[in-house]
């Protein structure tokens, strides 16, 4: 037999177990008027990839930080670019990072694909296609700062 440094420890026997996660359920979001969508005054709930974009638009549009209600882990740090005076190069950049960051913190989220960031008459707008665990979801999503 072997030495081993700590002889007692078989590495064999630790199983780790699988975590799964229940069905992503939110109140659907109509996203034109940035609003919960109710239903004779009872909301109206969505499941799986729905769910998932109606969890990252309100995600997006959450200053992260800002509200105790929320954990260090929820919110899009974008806020921060007000009054910087980088290049146009760097706020693209930056903006990647942050909506990145904000939608990867969710276990739901496998990637992001194709982002576009566009700046235009002071108005931001950021395309992705969102891939969850559900599938994808093509999004657009404005006016986050």
């Amino acid at each position: 037999m072997a030495q081993q440094i700590f002889p007692f420890l078989d590495p064999q026997a630790v199983t780790v177990p699988v975590r799964t996660l229940p069905v992503a359920r939110e109140i659907k979001w109509d996203f034109i008027r940035d609003r919960p969508v109710y239903r004779g005054g009872q909301p109206v709930f969505v499941e799986r990839a729905e769910a998932v974009a109606v969890w990252a638009w309100n995600a997006l549009h959450t200053e992260r930080w800002r509200w105790p209600l929320f954990t260090g882990n929820y919110g899009s740090e974008i806020d921060s670019l007000i009054g910087q005076t980088w290049s146009e190069d760097y706020k693209r950049a930056e903006v990647r990072r942050y909506v990145t960051e904000c939608l990867m913190a969710s276990p739901y989220v496998k990637r992001l694909d194709n982002m576009t960031v566009d700046f235009y008459a002071g108005r931001l707008t950021v395309k992705f296609d969102l891939v969850s665990i559900y599938g994808m979801v093509q999004m657009e999503v404005s006016d986050l700062v």
